[in-house]
């Protein structure tokens, strides 16, 4: 199991935007047959999606969707930082 964290800041002006954006980025995740949990959760203008994936190969098809190359370009000029992405193990 793979497992990554994406921290996505959006400008507070952009709030509702980037939302909108991400829960479609979310929906259309949820379909890949690789993955195993694609969930979002938010803080404020901080959007946080905890990712659980079969295999890196299914991981990599991800990475490579229009979908989410799309939302990556899209939502650029929308952020307040470039998004954080984090390959993790648990720990406990």
């Amino acid at each position: 199991m793979i497992s990554i964290t994406a921290i996505i800041k959006s400008k507070k002006e952009n709030i509702e935007q980037v939302k909108t954006m991400i829960e479609n980025l979310v929906n259309q995740t949820r379909k890949e047959t690789a993955c195993v949990r694609y969930d979002l959760h938010a803080t404020e203008n901080v959007f946080i999606i905890w990712e659980e994936w079969k295999s890196q190969t299914g991981l990599d098809i991800h990475n490579n969707q229009s979908y989410l190359q799309d939302f990556i370009t899209n939502s650029e000029t929308l952020l307040a930082s470039p998004i954080q992405v984090y390959k993790t193990i648990q720990l406990l």
